[in-house]
Formats: structure tokens, C-alpha cells, sequence
């Protein structure tokens, strides 16, 4: 006889510490910061994000680092406004 997970065990598997989501809407990539570290940038978007340590191996996304953010923005601001001109 094979034993059957329940859902709670099933969802336990699916359990990712140690990793944020990237909270850039068009990304959402899974993002494992260094121990401690307070920054981290996604290495698909390329955004930003500051980082919190709830416990040690817990970290959750404090907010965008407003340099980058303002960057890439400006970045994209001007790659539209290029493709107008034309």
C-alpha cells in the first residue's frame, strides 16, 4: 500500500525559503539573496529590490532601491521616445 500525501504535505513541498519573488509585475522571478545581504537585483529585469531578514534564512523584499529603479525608467523613457521620433 502506498502512502498518499495530504495537501498540507504537498504544499510544504512547494515551500521556497530563502528566496523572494522579484515584485517587478512583468518578471516575477525567483530571487535567492547572500545571508545577510540588505540588496538584491534580479538577474532577469535587472530592478532592484532593498531586502529585510526576518529570521536568518527568512528574507522578504523591503521596497525597490529608488536609484535603479528611477535608471531603468529613464532608460525605458528614452528608448520610447526614439521610437516616436523615427
Amino acid at each position: 500500500m502506498s502512502e498518499e500525501k495530504t495537501t498540507a504535505e504537498i504544499l510544504r513541498d512547494t515551500r521556497t525559503y530563502g528566496q523572494v519573488r522579484c515584485m517587478n509585475p512583468s518578471c516575477i522571478t525567483r530571487i535567492t539573496p547572500p545571508p545577510g545581504a540588505t540588496k538584491v537585483k534580479c538577474p532577469q529585469c535587472g530592478s532592484e529590490w532593498r531586502i529585510f531578514w526576518i529570521k536568518p534564512g527568512f528574507p522578504r523584499v523591503k521596497g525597490p532601491v529608488w536609484e535603479t529603479s528611477q535608471k531603468i525608467a529613464n532608460e525605458k523613457l528614452a528608448e520610447i521616445s526614439k521610437k516616436e521620433v523615427k
